[in-house]
């Protein structure tokens, strides 16, 4: 059992790393002069896609050998289903892939999936037996579907965040190029939680403390990053580790606000820095590395993610969970957080083809319809899980 995980966890590595080779090929490919994108590869992309494919074959080893290690479908807690949903997003953009021999497709899409997975390995990673109420064969049916419809989805955003980085003019500052250069901000943001965290991780940074729930009890709390805030009525054990800049009242879970502190304050300084240093918004500096690419390609292949990926979200997210739902608590539908989110996400992308259907939102419009999409998706994903606590999140 134990060889099977440690077998897992190598085979989770090598894709990260195959991946992140083959974001390096792409970036190789789409450098050839007088390719337009679409038109065909060059032996750039060719190895790209290769070396994605491999990685891809790599990450679902990962997934099979962590199941037959745990007994059960790897999707039961944060750090699983975080890789799984990255897995999903790779998987997605392989076939769309192939269907438009889209190269800087995978310049976007494969950095994204990277992220993913090394926000996923800032969570405990150790296989852990299932609670009474995940101990069902719809755990791998509904968990799986839902997240391979979120991966696909998750194709829409990157096809619409290249449609804008290519086509909002960056000579000017507009609320347009405002509005893009804050979902790249928050992607920089990402990136500097994952450094930030990795570091004190390596440096085995730890800082415990006495403290008094909500409830009025005493309680110890454990933080991995130093503590610009500590809990109410705290007391540092650790000794030598930093005192808290501020203590937080009972109901403000002070372990999580201090990770947001700390994400936003490591987002701005490196954004800070990037901005320093090129003296150009970061949506500025990708726009040179997408301008082969044709904006109606781009608007079909999101308008196609969203297709594929609506209804398999809605199968596995609303369907199948009030199926399983019904069997474990006799009632189909309850307003848990969860429930009420994938019921929002369900609900804009109807409006999304309504309007792209009915009302003609093409190109620029439909573009950030699908950012807003995805941004609901990582609402759920990070706010739903962590911080809102109910049946689902794993707060």
């Amino acid at each position: 059992m134990s060889n099977l995980a440690g077998v897992s966890s190598t085979l989770l590595e090598a894709s990260f790393f195959l991946y992140l080779a083959a974001t390096i090929l792409f970036g190789g490919s789409i450098r050839q002069k007088g390719l337009r994108d679409g038109e065909g590869l060059n032996r750039w992309g060719k190895l790209g896609i290769i070396v994605t494919v491999i990685g891809f074959a790599a990450q679902l080893g990962y997934f099979f050998t962590r199941w037959a290690a745990a007994g059960h479908a790897p999707v039961s807690n944060l750090f699983e289903f975080t890789t799984f949903f990255g897995m999903m997003i790779v998987g997605a953009f392989i076939l769309i892939f192939f269907i438009y021999k889209t190269a800087v497709l995978g310049l976007f899409a494969l950095p994204i999936a990277i992220i993913i997975i090394a926000y996923a390995s800032m969570f405990p990673s150790e296989i852990s037996p299932l609670i009474p109420a995940l101990q069902s064969h719809w755990l791998a049916i509904h968990v799986t579907t839902a997240a391979a419809g979120q991966g696909i989805l998750g194709i829409s955003f990157i096809a619409g965040l290249i449609y804008l980085v290519k086509n909002i003019d960056q000579s000017v500052s507009t609320k347009k190029t405002k509005w893009l250069e804050a979902v790249m901000f928050f992607i920089v943001s990402v990136i500097a939680f994952i450094l930030i965290t990795t570091g004190f991780a390596a440096a085995d940074y730890k800082a415990e403390f006495d403290y008094v729930n909500k409830e009025g009890a005493a309680a110890n709390l454990e933080f991995t990053v130093p503590a610009l805030v500590g809990p109410n009525e705290g007391s540092l054990l650790t000794e030598g580790k930093m005192e808290p800049l501020a203590e937080m009242p009972a109901f403000i879970n002070a372990k999580k606000l201090n990770t947001v502190l700390w994400s936003l304050i490591g987002g701005v300084v490196l954004y800070v820095l990037i901005r320093l240093v090129t003296r150009k918004r970061v949506a500025a500096l990708l726009q040179p590395l997408v301008q082969k690419i044709s904006s109606d390609l781009l608007d079909e292949i999101g308008y196609r993610a969203v297709l594929i990926g609506f209804p398999v979200f809605t199968l596995g997210a609303l369907i199948f969970a009030m199926i399983w739902a019904q069997i474990a608590w006799t009632r189909f539908w309850g307003w848990d957080p969860k429930e009420v989110w994938a019921l929002i996400t369900f609900l804009f992308y109807v409006a999304f083809l309504h309007l792209r259907l009915s009302k003609g939102w093409h190109g620029e419009k439909s573009a950030w319809l699908a950012v807003v999409g995805f941004g609901i998706i990582m609402f759920n994903l990070v706010a739903v899980n962590l911080v809102i606590a109910g049946l689902h999140s794993y707060a």
